[in-house]
């Protein structure tokens, strides 16, 4: 069924959507940047409160230094009232520096956690709008991982990296500032060093980059393997598959493992690096502070607070150089999430809201996948309200490629559908759906109550008298009362606590209480046991008076009764008439029953 999925228009092609991924890695990072740095827009207020407080911070590194000339000067000068000043100014110096701190660190959190709200919603809401070709296009694990693992890293751009750019980059500001108030041919000695530096800074930001990329993809690997286990661990474990998913884990893991022991080799190398060039300045600095005809223009206290200046310079300059790390980290990480969000969502052409009756005509419809295989050729059935078709044939018959493009998961290479008249295309996707009912053989619940279950979706305002009643037509109602909390009991993760007759009946509840005006039923009896199988029965053949209906079952005896069985074959229809008519023909329908008699 799955490759039904596959055939699509351009837009929404599984392979172009992994090549307009790669496409996007190619925008310039500062695009990237830009762009994450317009997020951060509506926290003006608070990125403001930030650069004052990290100002408030900065201010307090000169203070450091101009304390040190204070007390050198009064202990020399022998004045005691200074010194017994000295005690009070520290603590109002840290006091001021604490209010600093706290402005700048809390108001950058604030922003930083809004911003990964905003950011996983709007992926989030971004996912629930893609086609189907892009889920088929990418592993459940690595579109979780940009959920949860990318939003994380982009924070690291735009806000951690803001912090200690703001933080320290003031501070070296108000450092150089005083160090060139004090002395400023000093001072220009170390400019000198800048070049070096920027030119190391530019080679490991692309080391960076590219393995912040190498880590994202690794890290996509690994929560789709663990979604594959956890999803299928009774696969796993009746078939032995613990040592070969041991295996592949280990390789994935040890592969991200060596992508980030490189970027600790890189950012080890660079940080020294950086320090080494800082520190020879500075030692050239000293040197030249110390000549007689330099230090004599200097008191004591002005020697101390400018070499101390000079010092304090190490720390930010730096963390200004790690910096770098967590930026390009957080642009990769950027790409990505701006990859997803610039995918092209389903497109809804229509504008009509009409109430369906469930008349429905295909009209020498054909669909043609993107690798030149033909699902249906010039297929054409009209389909009356009210009326209940059987589609039957061997599997890649079509059978699920029509359904398919009845919801407007695919679209036609060729032909026309219409509802009532209407264009399907020109029938909204919500108006579309809304009045279309799906029981499909493999069950999708979630966890939460068996009520929120069947009134899911649109369904939640419904009653619940009429949940109940479309569980009792469903054979449903005795299993679900039997259960601790009946219809609020919690049925954990996809239903498992529930047998697959149990999910298969909740489904069929589901579609019953949405009342749709067409219903069209996938397998929708094969998880149920005879028993049940028997009652479910009953209860469709209740369900489908009035309602349009599209059965397509490979058992049989289960559509004897509906008004017309049509036999596919290869994407067209080879047979088609009541199960007594495709009986006396003596062809493809009654060798296929006969088998399944048997």
């Amino acid at each position: 069924m799955s490759q039904a999925f596959k055939a699509n228009n351009k837009k929404t092609h599984p392979k172009e959507h992994v090549a307009l991924a790669n496409e996007r890695t190619s925008i310039p990072k500062h695009k990237t940047l830009l762009r994450l740095l317009r997020y951060l827009k509506p926290y003006w207020w608070a990125l403001s409160l930030t650069v004052l407080g990290f100002a408030i911070n900065a201010g307090t590194e000169i203070w450091i230094a101009k304390l040190l000339q204070y007390i050198t000067d009064a202990i020399n000068q022998g004045d005691q009232a200074k010194q017994n000043l000295f005690p009070l100014l520290i603590i109002l110096l840290f006091l001021i520096r604490g209010i600093g701190s706290f402005l700048g660190n809390y108001y950058t959190a604030l922003v930083s956690r809004n911003l990964v709200y905003e950011l996983r919603v709007q992926v989030f809401n971004k996912l629930l709008r893609l086609p189907s070709s892009f889920y088929l296009a990418n592993p459940a694990g690595t579109i979780s991982s940009k959920l949860i693992f990318d939003v994380e890293q982009v924070t690291a751009a735009s806000t951690d990296s803001l912090k200690t750019l703001l933080r320290d980059g003031l501070t070296v500001v108000a450092l150089m500032g005083f160090l060139l108030y004090s002395n400023w041919r000093l001072t220009l000695i170390l400019f000198l060093v800048l070049p070096p530096i920027l030119w190391l800074i530019r080679i490991a930001s692309k080391r960076y980059l590219k393995l912040s990329k190498g880590i994202q993809q690794t890290m996509g690997e690994v929560s789709h393997i663990t979604n594959e286990v956890i999803s299928g661990y009774h696969v796993v474990k009746n078939y032995g598959g613990q040592s070969y998913e041991a295996k592949r884990f280990n390789a994935t893991s040890l592969k991200n493992l060596r992508q980030g022991m490189k970027i600790v080799v890189t950012n080890s190398i660079n940080t020294p690096a950086v320090q080494l060039l800082m520190a020879m300045a500075m030692s050239v600095v000293v040197w030249l502070a110390l000549r007689p005809q330099v230090i004599s223009n200097f008191s004591a206290g002005e020697f101390i607070s400018y070499i101390a200046a000079a010092g304090l310079l190490s720390k930010p300059v730096r963390s200004l150089t790690d910096v770098n790390q967590k930026l390009q980290k957080g642009i990769a990480a950027g790409e990505s999430i701006f990859a997803l969000l610039d995918e092209p969502e389903e497109a809804d052409t229509g504008s009509l809201n009409p109430k369906l009756s469930g008349d429905i005509r295909l009209d020498k419809v054909g669909l043609v996948y993107p690798d030149s295989t033909t699902a249906l050729t010039n297929f054409s059935l009209d389909i009356k309200s009210g009326e209940t078709v059987a589609l039957v044939g061997r599997s890649g018959a079509g059978k699920s490629s029509l359904v398919n493009l009845l919801t407007r998961t695919l679209t036609t290479s060729s032909g026309q559908i219409t509802m009532d008249g209407m264009a399907i295309e020109d029938i909204t996707l919500e108006s579309l759906r809304a009045q279309i009912a799906i029981v499909n053989q493999q069950v999708v619940l979630f966890n939460t109550t068996v009520l929120n279950n069947i009134a899911y979706g649109s369904l939640a305002n419904k009653k619940q008298s009429e949940v109940e009643r479309a569980a009792k037509d469903a054979f449903a109602h005795d299993f679900i009362m039997a259960m601790p909390k009946g219809y609020q009991s919690e049925i954990g993760a996809e239903g498992l606590q529930l047998s697959g007759g149990q999910r298969q009946r909740l489904s069929i509840a589901r579609a019953l209480l949405k009342n749709a005006p067409i219903l069209i039923l996938d397998e929708a009896t094969s998880a149920l046991d005879n028993e049940s199988e028997y009652y479910i029965q009953q209860a469709l053949d209740n369900v489908m008076k009035n309602r349009t209906t599209l059965v397509i079952a490979h058992r049989l005896t289960t559509i004897e009764s509906a008004d017309r069985i049509a036999v596919m074959d290869k994407g067209v229809i080879v047979e088609l008439g009541t199960h007594s008519e495709l009986m006396t023909l003596q062809g493809h329908y009654a060798q296929m029953y006969e088998r399944d008699f048997e």
